[in-house]
């Protein structure tokens, strides 16, 4: 399941989104877990030492397009490969289970969880660059991802309504928005609220730093039944905002049952491979006639393959053999994002 923990700036996200990499860690699950805030934080939150960070992802966007357009006909070189090129024949599709060049160089084992991150904001990025370049990294990786049962992709997003400046938010089964109980925690939950209304996406608020009962009411009160589960002030958190260290075993209980509730929504999800197809499609065709076709000089709706079908189920993801990750790519150019 791919899961995407979005909400207010400062509301807990980061943090809620690395317990619940840890807790489906410890039960043994398969556990992909990707930093896309423009704030790096999720390595921290999982535990590393602050100099402990992947190689970042948006650095050799080029290479990963190289890589996973395999030998689709439809995308002939990674200068026509946008953030949202689909896969499609003879494309390279990525699996949780299956070692592959991308996971090799851009992951970092996390106490059992596979982190990546975006990469944070450079001097040369400063006034000249927008960080959905970065991000874009992160939808080709979800849009050529074939996780199955049992399997979770957990992508700490960028904060507020900003996520929605892509088509990066439609990619994920279970949407968790972080909430205070505060009126602008719930003012973000509102505002996304109405923008992801008309995209079918599942969403549940995950109340956070919960003091008391009127903090519950409060947020039951303005998110009704979205409410699934709510996160109390954590002495062992704090702990490792400090730099030490904590067993999953130390969170309060009802911080654990809250955790149990949000993997429990998850399983519940019923996965559309057929709209993520068809939303993956259209968010495309938005871009190409909005700015790629002018940016690669062709026609990107021809990218678009209409036979294609996720191999999904025991199937295994029908691609080119894996080959070696070419690292001495040209630089990215303005084509290339």
């Amino acid at each position: 399941m791919k899961i995407a923990f979005v909400g207010k700036g400062g509301s807990g996200k980061t943090t809620l989104s690395a317990l619940l990499c840890r807790h489906l860690a410890a039960l043994g699950h398969p556990v992909l877990a990707i930093d896309a805030d423009i704030n790096q934080h999720l390595g921290a939150a999982l535990g590393l030492d602050d100099e402990a960070t992947p190689v970042p992802l948006g650095e050799h966007l080029r290479e990963i397009k190289d890589y996973l357009r395999g030998d689709n006909p439809r995308v002939p070189s990674a200068d026509v490969m946008v953030k949202t090129t689909p896969p499609g024949t003879g494309s390279r599709l990525l699996t949780l289970s299956a070692a592959n060049p991308v996971w090799a160089r851009f992951g970092l084992d996390a106490g059992g969880v596979r982190l990546l991150a975006t990469g944070a904001f450079t001097e040369e990025d400063l006034g000249v660059s927008c960080f959905h370049a970065k991000t874009g990294a992160v939808e080709l990786l979800l849009n050529h991802l074939v996780d199955g049962p049992g399997e979770y992709v957990v992508v700490d997003m960028t904060a507020g309504a900003d996520s929605f400046a892509s088509g990066l938010f439609t990619r994920f089964d279970h949407t968790f928005l972080v909430c205070e109980p505060t009126r602008k925690g719930v003012s973000v939950y509102r505002q996304y609220r109405e923008y992801s209304a008309d995209f079918g996406i599942t969403v549940s608020v995950l109340g956070n730093k919960i003091t008391d009962a009127e903090d519950v009411a409060f947020l039951r009160d303005a998110v009704g039944d979205d409410l699934l589960a709510c996160f109390t002030q954590s002495t062992p958190v704090r702990a490792m905002e400090q730099g030490r260290p904590f067993g999953m075993d130390d969170l309060e209980p009802e911080n654990r049952s809250a955790l149990a509730a949000a993997q429990t929504a998850v399983d519940g999800t019923v996965r559309d491979w057929d709209r993520f197809v068809a939303q993956m499609h259209a968010i495309h065709l938005r871009n190409a006639r909005a700015w790629a076709n002018d940016a690669t000089g062709v026609d990107l709706a021809e990218q678009i393959d209409p036979g294609f079908r996720y191999p999904t189920g025991e199937a295994e993801a029908a691609a080119p053999p894996a080959a070696p990750f070419s690292a001495g790519s040209r630089p990215l150019t303005a084509l290339t994002v």
